[in-house]
C-alpha cells in the first residue's frame, strides 16, 4: 500500500510539474509574440545585446551629429520602459540608443556571480561603442543607476555626463525579501520561478505596478506598452533576482570610490519615492559627489520618467549643457 502510495504521489508531481512547465513555455511564447525585439543585438564578449537605436533627430544640417544619450531601465525592466514616454520626448536633440540591461529584455543572461553592475556596464557600454557613440550621456533609472554609476567608476573617460533617476547609489538597512531571496536561491530558481511564470494572474502584476508607481497611478496605456509577460518570463526572473540578491554588497564596494567622480552629474529623485528613498540615495550622493546637481521633485514617486517626464528631460538638457561648459 505505502509503494502504490508513493507511486501515485510521484505521477500527481510529475504532471503538476509537467502541466507547470508546459503552461510556462507557453505565456512565454505569447509574450514574445506579443512584444518581438524592436532593436538589435550586438554581440560583446560573446554576449548578445539588445539595443534600439532611434538614430539621429531629423533636421540636422549636414554634417551635425547631436549628442549621444543611453538609457537604461531599472530592475524587472527592458527597452519598453524606455519608449512610453521618456525616449519620445527626447529624441528631437538626442541621439536616443535604449538598451537592455543583460538578463532581460532580449540581452543574454549573464551566469554566475559576473551577473554585476560592474559586468553589466562593460556589456552595455561595449555595445553602444560599437554602434559609434563615443562619450555619450547616461541615463539609469533605479537599478539601472547603479549600473551608470559603475560604468562612470570603471571607465570615466568613455562618457560624458550621467542622469540619475530615482537611482540606487548607497546600502540600506532593509534586509532581502523574502521573495528575491526566495528566487535567487539555487531550489527557487528551479521550482519557483517556473510557478510564478505559468500561474501569477494579471492582477498580481497590475497590483504590483500599482506599487511601483504610487502616489501617481499607473498612466493609462503603460501596462498594454510595457508588455509584463516579458519579465515574467523564466529567464528574465531568474536573472532580475540574482541581480538584485547581490545589489546591496556591490553598492558597499562602489561608495568608497564616488569621490573619484567629476563628470556632470543630475540626479532627479521624487520625495515621495519609497522604494528608493531620497534622503538614503540622492541626497548621499550629492553630498559625496560635488558634481552631482539634484532635483527633487514634490509629491513624485518612484518612477519620475513616466509621471514627471519634462522634468527628467530638462534634467538631461542640464546635463548636456554641463558638458558644453568644460
Amino acid at each position: 500500500m505505502a509503494i502504490k502510495q508513493v507511486l501515485i504521489a510521484a505521477l500527481v508531481l510529475a504532471l503538476g510539474t509537467g502541466v507547470t512547465l508546459w503552461r510556462a513555455s507557453v505565456r512565454e511564447a505569447a509574450a514574445v509574440a506579443a512584444y518581438p525585439p524592436q532593436g538589435e543585438f550586438i554581440e560583446v564578449h560573446g554576449q548578445q545585446i539588445h539595443l534600439l537605436d532611434l538614430g539621429q533627430p531629423p533636421g540636422l544640417e549636414p554634417g551635425d551629429q547631436a549628442p549621444d544619450l543611453v538609457l537604461i531601465h531599472g530592475a524587472s525592466g527592458h527597452i519598453r520602459d524606455m519608449t512610453f514616454r521618456l525616449a519620445p520626448a527626447l529624441t528631437d536633440r538626442y541621439r536616443v540608443i535604449i538598451v537592455d540591461r543583460p538578463g532581460l529584455g532580449y540581452s543574454d543572461r549573464i551566469r554566475g556571480a559576473e551577473a554585476s553592475l560592474r559586468a553589466q556596464a562593460a556589456l552595455i557600454r561595449g555595445a553602444v561603442a560599437k554602434l559609434g557613440a563615443e562619450r555619450p550621456i547616461v541615463l539609469g533609472q533605479s537599478y539601472g543607476g547603479g549600473v551608470a554609476l559603475s560604468w562612470a567608476l570603471d571607465a570615466p573617460d568613455s562618457l560624458s555626463a550621467l542622469v540619475m533617476i530615482g537611482s540606487v547609489s548607497h546600502p540600506w538597512p532593509t534586509p532581502l525579501s523574502l521573495f528575491y531571496k526566495v528566487t535567487s536561491s539555487p531550489l527557487g530558481q528551479r521550482l519557483a520561478v517556473p510557478l510564478l511564470t505559468a500561474y501569477v494572474p494579471e492582477t498580481t502584476i497590475r497590483n504590483a505596478l500599482t506599487e511601483v508607481f504610487a502616489p501617481q497611478p499607473v498612466p493609462a496605456g503603460y501596462f498594454e506598452h510595457f508588455g509584463p509577460g516579458l519579465t515574467l518570463r523564466r529567464s528574465a526572473l531568474r536573472a532580475n533576482a540574482r541581480q538584485r540578491a547581490n545589489l546591496l554588497a556591490e553598492i558597499e564596494t562602489m561608495v568608497p570610490r564616488y569621490r573619484d567622480l567629476s563628470l556632470p552629474i543630475e540626479a532627479v529623485h521624487g520625495r515621495a519615492d519609497t522604494t528608493v528613498g531620497l534622503d538614503l540615495h540622492a541626497r548621499q550622493l550629492a553630498r559625496d559627489v560635488p558634481s552631482v546637481n539634484l532635483t527633487v521633485l514634490e509629491g513624485i514617486g518612484h518612477m519620475p520618467h513616466q509621471v514627471a517626464t519634462e522634468a527628467v528631460v530638462a534634467a538631461v538638457d542640464r546635463a548636456a549643457a554641463r558638458i558644453k561648459l568644460r
